[in-house]
Order: structure tokens, then sequence, then C-alpha cells
């Protein structure tokens, strides 16, 4: 039940992802596609009420419960920044608002853009590890079998977005060089 429960929450996020923005920009009602985009935290509120609750009628702490705490980790910690990111797209395809800013492709811009990314990604394990230890606390020892696992993947993701920032900020990507003048072209000289 909770595995069909996080697909529902997921094919959800984008039913009312879309809808929102829909009734935002088509039909131009703003404040009620304010109000659907709102909505989406619900889903995971619902997500989280039905796995307390399964655990708390005698289920045991299984993949299923350490799936649902990363989905609702990775929902607030990703979650917004889609929803604007998509949000802004919607606002320039059908509301002649401007673009979405392109992250910078070079130098320290580049490197800090990077950190912003690992900061989203490393609330989003932070957040997943902590219901997943109260996962633990709640079930008790029987759950630390199961949950420790999805807490150490966790881990390795924080792991991961540090080191792709730290590689950008050590390592920053250089712009191409763009030469003056193009190069004349020469034709060969016969003999």
């Amino acid at each position: 039940m909770i595995v069909t429960l996080i697909v529902i929450c997921e094919v959800g996020f984008w039913v009312l992802l879309a809808a929102g923005l829909a009734v935002r920009y088509l039909l131009r009602m703003p404040r009620t596609g304010l109000a659907l985009l709102l909505c989406e935290p619900l889903l995971e509120v619902v997500l989280l009420a039905v796995a307390a609750m399964d655990l708390k009628n005698g289920a045991e702490p299984d993949i299923r419960h350490g799936l649902a705490a990363v989905y609702i980790g990775f929902t607030v910690g990703l979650g917004h920044h889609t929803v604007k990111w998509v949000d802004a797209w919607a606002a320039h395809r059908f509301a002649g608002g401007p673009p979405p800013v392109k992250p910078p492709k070079y130098g320290m811009a580049r490197a800090v853009h990077e950190w912003k990314t690992a900061g989203r990604w490393i609330l989003a394990a932070t957040v997943a590890v902590a219901l997943l230890q109260a996962v633990i606390w709640y079930a008790g020892d029987g759950a630390v079998e199961s949950m420790r696992p999805w807490q150490l993947r966790m881990v390795w993701v924080m792991g991961i977005n540090v080191l792709i920032a730290a590689g950008y900020t050590v390592f920053p990507k250089k712009a191409p060089r763009i030469p003056a003048e193009p190069p004349e072209q020469r034709t060969p000289v016969k003999s």
C-alpha cells in the first residue's frame, strides 16, 4: 500500500503542477492556480500520515517505509525549486514572461550555482535521514536493520553533491577563448 501511495503522490505532484499552471496561465486565474500549486505539500503530509499509521498498526518497518521517508525528503529539498522553475517556464511560454534563468556555465558563478544545488540535495537527504531516524525511534530496534541502509545512501547523496560542488570550486570551468578575428582562409599555393 505504501509503494502505491508513493506512486500516487508522484503522479499527483505532476498532475497538480500541470493543473495549477494551466489554471494560472491558460485560464488566467492566477490565485486559483497558486492555490492548486500550494496543495502539493498536502500529498507528502498524507504519505507521512499513512506511513506512520502503517507502523502504528504493527507493520514491520521495511524498504517501503524507507522509500516513503526518502521521497518526502526529496520533495522537501527539491520540490520548491522544481515548481519555481516550471512556473517560470510556463510564465514565459504562456504569459509572455521572461525566459527562465539558465545556470551559469563558467567560473565562480558556476561554482556558486553548484553549491546551491548541493544545498538543495543536502536538505533533501537530511530530511530523509531525520525521517528515517524517526521511524527507528518510533518502531524500535527492529527498524534499525531496514532503515540504516537508507540513511547511508543519503549520506552518499550528500557526499557526492559536495564533491561535485567542490570540483567546480577547485577546478572552475573556463569559458572558451574566442579569437579576436576569424583566421584568414589561406588557399594552398600550387607549385
